[in-house]
């Protein structure tokens, strides 16, 4: 790379040798994610990845991509750029879990304003950091510079993960019976979806986002709102080892419990969800209150404090709940379950035994 220099691309706007730096300063971040299976190292033209398919009958790869929305407006707003590839992991191996699929690795891709070697290489720790979380490897990326069409300090961060999981137990909803019981994993806050709404009621742009605010306990507003995906793919895997038949599984991202939830259900069922075990975060308490936004359109938008709903049997579910607790999902509780109905979903109050 030592005579890879253009003098006539770089009067263009593009700097090949901040490229080259912006690599070698990864490599440390990538190095962290390496797992059983992982060929090559990056830097060349694919990342190669040789799966283990022992006791496997008939292996099916399960593929999922995503970016992290207009969240990133918050990442530059901050200048806080070490979280926002949790998010991109996350949004990725977060849905292919839900089919039951184990991620085997990762790619990302980022287009930059110009190209700061420091700031693309905080970007990709934190792609690894989610890798590490979920158990995958970072095999490769792209990071490309985008003079004239973007704005030196912008950039769009979108990847893809790579599962597999065995024909056979593939978690497709079909076996999602009434009288499942629902199981909630807590979220972290508004994860990577509903950012265009929550930006607008904050007038994000204009707003404080490092002063602390009394409604959010403390937290400033830059910082429940940066708060990372919280990524599932461990605690679910915990569950699908620990022999629970999991019937089910819904990542609530972009259109909040009416959108997510029914895709796991067959024809004829819906989800009831007990209002009264549902966790409410402060942050959703804020926008709601500050942007005057009716009920039915904050659980079209955002996860409220659930990323995650599982279907499980109802005589597994107090033995689902101990093996989440155990694996550090400690705020999973039972909020509903699954009965006959053409809404797909539903609310209603259940008092809980104290």
């Amino acid at each position: 790379m030592e005579h890879s220099h253009s003098a006539s691309y770089a009067a263009a706007g593009v700097d090949i040798e901040a490229g080259y730096k912006g690599v070698q300063l990864m490599k440390q971040h990538v190095a962290r994610t390496i797992i059983p299976g992982v060929v090559s190292g990056i830097g060349g033209f694919g990342g190669l990845f040789a799966p283990d398919l022992s006791g496997m009958k008939e292996p099916v790869l399960v593929s999922g991509t995503d970016g992290v929305g207009t969240k990133i407006r918050l990442a530059q707003l901050l200048d806080r750029h070490n979280t926002i590839g949790i998010d991109c992991v996350a949004m990725c191996v977060n849905d292919i879990i839900c089919c039951g699929a184990k991620p085997l690795f990762f790619l990302d891709y980022i287009a930059i304003g110009k190209n700061e070697p420091e700031k693309v290489a905080d970007i990709v720790s934190g792609v690894a950091e989610g890798c590490v979380q979920s158990g995958c490897a970072l095999i490769g990326g792209e990071t490309a510079e985008h003079p004239g069409v973007m704005n030196p300090d912008d950039y769009d961060l979108a990847g893809f993960a790579v599962g597999m999981v065995d024909r056979e137990k593939i978690i497709d909803g079909s076996k999602v019976a009434e009288g499942d019981v629902l199981i909630g994993l807590a979220s972290s806050g508004v994860h990577s979806n509903g950012f265009s709404l929550a930006r607008k009621v904050f007038d994000i742009e204009r707003a404080d986002l490092t002063a602390p605010i009394e409604e959010l306990q403390g937290k400033s507003l830059g910082e429940a709102l940066l708060a990372p995906t919280k990524l599932y793919v461990k605690p679910v895997l915990a569950l699908l080892e620990g022999g629970i038949d999991l019937h089910g599984a819904s990542h609530i991202t972009g259109g909040g419990f009416y959108e997510n939830v029914p895709r796991m259900l067959p024809k004829g069922l819906e989800a009831f969800f007990n209002t009264a075990a549902l966790p409410r975060l402060p942050i959703f308490k804020l926008i709601q209150e500050r942007g005057n936004i009716p009920e039915h359109d904050m659980y079209n938008t955002f996860n409220m404090g659930l990323g995650m709903v599982l279907a499980v049997p109802a005589d597994q579910a107090d033995k689902a709940l101990s093996i989440l607790h155990a694996a550090g999902e400690t705020d999973a509780e039972e909020v509903g379950c699954v009965q006959t109905g053409d809404k797909g979903v539903s609310f209603g109050t259940v008092s809980i035994p104290v």
